[in-house]
């Protein structure tokens, strides 16, 4: 049951959708197929995004109501907890958002891994492309040199992971002002996509990639049209260096 729910509703619909725009958008290049489709996926989660956008922008509120508000509470985690609930509900901040865009976005990766690893050549492919989906013959998977479907590809996962590295830093600022955590999550966080999507076909970076920049994209919007208050640091009590960021 969960075999044909995965492949009628999930892994053959976005193969279609690959080759649809393989044949008609992105010039016969698998590679700008696979862009345009991560996009196309981004603009249907764009009610989600803008949500998870608004929340982002509204934890700093967040975190100064709350080590402001648990400090009558310093040798008491639980009613610490109990406090940033509140505060999270009256500040109207949920994490269903994200959490959405992620689930979302890690089903595609997997079944991306499936139809690079096998269910995008020959005969596997005419058996199930739709009646109104062309056979696309021969499928380019050449992206600039590099094939998409190829494991190790330590060029594109490197600019993943340089990419999200500098997209960390701009996003929180001045490294002097970090947590020590903080600095730990920078070197290791792109370190561990480096190896992931080196690991992984070279499609994966190309997806990663586009939904990283398209997310940013959104961040400079909302930025501009929304800036955050600037707040004064203050420095949280017991129990509040755990309060998850922005």
């Amino acid at each position: 049951m969960f075999s044909f729910i995965w492949f009628t509703f999930l892994y053959q619909p976005l193969l279609n959708a690959l080759v649809w725009i393989y044949n008609n958008f992105s010039d016969h290049s698998m590679g700008w197929s696979v862009i345009i489709l991560t996009v196309l996926l981004r603009v249907v989660l764009l009610p989600f995004s803008i949500v998870a956008q608004r929340d982002s922008g509204r934890m700093q509120q967040v975190r100064l109501e709350a080590t402001e508000a648990v400090k009558n509470f310093k040798n008491d985690p639980v009613a610490q907890k109990e406090e940033y609930r509140k505060i999270m509900k009256k500040n109207k901040v949920s994490p269903w958002a994200k959490v959405v865009i992620l689930l979302i976005q890690f089903i595609v990766l997997i079944l991306l891994y499936q139809v690079f690893m096998g269910g995008i050549f020959g005969d596997k492919l005419v058996k199930v492309l739709y009646q109104g989906v062309s056979f696309p013959g021969a499928i380019n998977n050449s992206f600039y040199g590099f094939n998409i479907g190829e494991l190790h590809n330590s060029v594109w996962a490197g600019i993943s992971a340089l990419y999200l590295f500098l997209s960390i830093i701009i996003t929180k600022g001045k490294i002097s002002n970090w947590q020590k955590g903080e600095v730990i999550f920078l070197f290791l966080f792109p370190l561990f996509t480096f190896t992931a999507l080196w690991i992984l076909p070279m499609v994966k970076s190309l997806f990663i990639l586009t939904s990283m920049i398209f997310s940013d994209i959104l961040t400079f919007i909302r930025v501009i049209f929304s800036p955050a208050k600037k707040l004064e640091a203050v420095e949280p009590p017991v129990g509040i260096s755990s309060i998850p960021k922005a």
